[in-house]
């Protein structure tokens, strides 16, 4: 009876996770409540938190700080640096784009110095890391040619830089696990200079959904309900409303979308718990059942398992970059002054032809021959 049981399970988790496994991924997100979307703000003011909205403490930030001070003590700690070392280096080509050296650029989160080992004199004057972990502070590599200064703090904590201070600000893969996400955008906005930029990745809302759907599908059928066991990711959308209330303009979001392949479910769980990506989540479980945990090994190698019998991890990359306003940046264009629309980019060539010349009318010709005088000629309108 167990593997005709199992089979039924298999064939009910895969129906079950094509219709769910974007609908898990888009649930409502611990920032969307405090975005207000519909609300009108300008783009060159910061609109400060009000009394009555409350900030949302998701996150155990002591926890956070034991996870990375643990994966720092790992003596392979460098074998599970290949997502951040790839979201750093992508980070960095952004900040390479920009023509302009910046004097003074701080990375909020640093890590291991991912970002940092990409940076040059060409780039940055003189660029400070803070950490919250002093493992990995410790061991955070130095730009190879700028000036580096670590710092030992929380994120959370209000930032020890004077207003108007910094020209870039940098983080990457850290501000997910920030509670005070809008509060941390406004101390950015503070302590760049009016015209400085702030650039960061950050997992967005489909990052690791095969593993959420999985576990959640595993949970609810052998134990009738489900804990959340990955952390909850914000949306694209979410963030552009972030940015847009701190204050910045001259928006730019976009997604890179990067897929792991490990042998099973379990060498991708342990791979997060060394990279320090394990749920911090206050509402986090503590245990979770075996036989759970090899449902959802099963119903992850059923539903999203390659030919090769490994299983993908998706991670959902946003790159933002957003502009403190100055007077010299270009206004955008007013509403509705386009021309043409988006959705008519696929008859663009024939949008774009020369209109021809409007044939005058016989009667019209006459009459404007017969308006020339002295060498002029009154021109029909």
């Amino acid at each position: 009876m167990a593997p005709v049981r199992d089979q039924v399970l298999f064939r009910l988790a895969s129906t079950l996770c094509q219709l769910s496994a974007r609908s898990c991924s888009n649930l409502p997100s611990r920032r969307a409540c405090l975005s207000t979307a519909a609300l009108p703000v300008r783009p060159s003011v910061t609109q400060p938190l009000r009394a009555s909205e409350t900030v949302m403490n998701v996150f155990d930030r002591k926890a956070k700080e034991l996870q990375r001070d643990r994966a720092a003590a790992q003596e392979d700690v460098g074998v599970y640096d290949y997502l951040r070392s790839e979201a750093g280096y992508r980070l960095a080509d952004r900040i390479k784009d920009v023509s302009r050296k910046f004097d003074k650029a701080l990375d909020i989160g640093c890590g291991r110095g991912q970002v940092a080992e990409h940076i040059y004199c060409d780039m940055v004057g003189r660029l400070y890391q803070t950490e919250l972990s002093k493992g990995f502070l410790d061991q955070s590599k130095s730009s190879p040619e700028a000036e580096t200064v670590k710092m030992h703090l929380d994120e959370e904590l209000p930032l020890p830089f004077e207003d108007n201070e910094m020209d870039l600000v940098v983080s990457s893969l850290n501000l997910h696990w920030v509670n005070n996400l809008p509060g941390l955008l406004q101390q950015i906005h503070r302590i760049l200079k009016p015209d400085g930029c702030f650039i960061a990745a950050m997992f967005g809302g489909e990052t690791l959904f095969e593993l959420r759907c999985s576990l959640q599908l595993a949970e609810t059928e052998r134990e009738g309900g489900f804990a959340p066991h990955i952390s909850p990711f914000t949306s694209i959308r979410d963030v552009g409303n972030l940015l847009n209330r701190a204050g910045f303009n001259l928006l730019t979001i976009d997604v890179d979308t990067i897929v792991v392949s490990y042998p099973t479910m379990f060498e991708l769980m342990w791979d997060l718990k060394g990279m320090a990506e394990n749920n911090a989540a206050w509402s986090r479980k503590v245990h979770l059942h075996r036989d759970s945990l090899l449902a959802a090994a099963s119903i992850y190698r059923e539903s999203y398992g390659n030919k090769d019998g490994s299983v993908p991890a998706t991670f959902e990359i946003l790159f933002m970059i957003g502009w403190k306003p100055h007077s010299s940046q270009a206004p955008p264009a007013e509403r509705g002054s386009g021309e043409f629309s988006l959705k008519d980019l696929k008859n663009l060539p024939a949008l774009t032809k020369k209109k021809p010349v409007p044939v005058i009318q016989s009667d019209k010709q006459d009459q404007l021959s017969k308006t020339k005088r002295g060498g002029r000629t009154r021109r029909w309108t």
